[in-house]
């Protein structure tokens, strides 16, 4: 990888936001992105007051309208934007972004409907600009290797693929009327689902991630727990997908005693494979007729995949910003590999693109039409890949 760096820049994640801090820690810690510009905040004095105080100088700016009318004018405009807004925002900035010749990355859920999500791989292809969609936990060391160890065939046919992510942070009944929970379950805020729209489709897309295989059709069983609310604190998903494996996923915000809750388990016809977001530094893999094995990260022999995104030495914590990392350290190798007019590692070629985002697009809305229609399968493919 080259060690010139390129230029970053983020509209949204500012002062005091959950995933702010994740992107820029994540951007910045293989010192391959310079943090440049940014947008960082709806209201204009404090982004920029908040942009100057991280460096920016005179590249913090009131907005992204300004922000992009500046960039594209620069010879040294930034070489990648992240998108890190309320997710209302995503198609409109994204899209400018991208029809003015940057590289995205943009938040999930990528865009709000269907439509916005083909527009979004429309303009991408037309462009030939990148657009990738932070589904951030498949930049762990350890979800890689489990993909590449499906990939070259260790546990024969995938039958089986049970994904979880569960937490319990919403259950309080009494705080459901807080502000800053209440808009996840509002239709006019959230859009057509909350739960599985916010954390199900992380577990979806990690199913489709390991395995690679795509969904197809799906059923749903949806439920507001608490009853004040009008979209869906837990669902239940049986999935199909297209090469044959059986999907089930459970998703949920009152779950009292989960914290985190995002895992995956993979059977095949010769051995199965476990994996946790809360424990990853190992992954489980039964081969059949066998003992438990416990693949530890930063081992010997693991894959090229694995390798390359193993920062710290075996036995030491790897947390989410280091999966963030992986990310971004994909998205440099593959901008820079175009500048330079060269072929890509392929083991970095692994970020999710906008053709993810719009899966999942699709599936939000299978999963809620489904729940309607007491489980009635539905196509979860979206029209321009049926």
């Amino acid at each position: 990888m080259t060690m010139k760096k390129l230029k970053w820049g983020m509209i949204g994640g500012g002062e005091g936001s959950q995933i702010g801090p994740a992107h820029r820690l994540g951007a910045g810690l293989d010192g391959v992105f310079e943090f440049s510009a940014g947008a960082l905040d709806h209201r204009p004095d404090y982004g920029i007051d908040y942009g100057q105080r991280l460096g920016l100088g005179d590249r913090a700016y009131g907005g992204w309208e300004e922000m992009l009318e500046a960039e594209k004018k620069r010879d040294d405009r930034v070489d990648l934007v992240t998108v890190a807004t309320p997710n209302a925002t995503h198609f409109e900035i994204t899209k400018a972004f991208l029809e003015n010749g940057f590289h995205v990355l943009c938040e999930k859920p990528m865009t709000m409907t269907i439509e916005e999500g083909e527009d979004i791989v429309e303009i991408a292809k037309k462009t030939g600009n990148i657009c990738a969609v932070n589904y951030g936990y498949t930049g762990y060391s350890l979800v890689r290797h489990m993909r590449a160890m499906i990939a070259r065939g260790d546990i024969g046919k995938v039958r089986l693929v049970n994904a979880e992510f569960a937490h319990g942070h919403h259950a309080d009944a009494t705080d459901a009327d807080n502000p800053r929970v209440r808009w996840r379950y509002d239709p006019a805020q959230a859009g057509v689902s909350a739960q599985f729209a916010d954390c199900g489709i992380h577990a979806l897309h990690m199913a489709s991630f390991v395995t690679g295989q795509e969904v197809e059709k799906l059923s749903a069983d949806t439920v507001s727990c608490i009853d004040v609310r009008t979209l869906e604190d837990d669902a239940m998903v049986n999935f199909r997908m297209d090469g044959g494996a059986v999907g089930r996923l459970w998703t949920s915000s009152i779950a009292i005693g989960r914290q985190h809750g995002l895992g995956i388990q993979v059977f095949g016809e010769t051995g199965g494979l476990r994996w946790s977001q809360e424990h990853p530094n190992q992954l489980y893999y039964m081969p059949l007729g066998e003992r438990l094995q416990v693949i530890e990260r930063g081992e010997a022999n693991l894959s090229p995949e694995a390798d390359r995104t193993s920062r710290v030495t075996i036995g030491h914590a790897e947390g989410m910003p280091l999966a963030f990392a992986n990310i971004y350290a994909d998205l440099a190798e593959a901008i820079s590999a175009r500048k330079e007019s060269r072929i890509m590692d392929s083991a970095a070629n692994l970020y999710p693109r906008a053709e993810d985002g719009l899966r999942s697009m699709a599936a939000v809305f299978a999963v809620a039409q489904s729940g309607k229609e007491d489980g009635k399968w539905m196509d979860a493919r979206p029209p321009m890949f049926r």
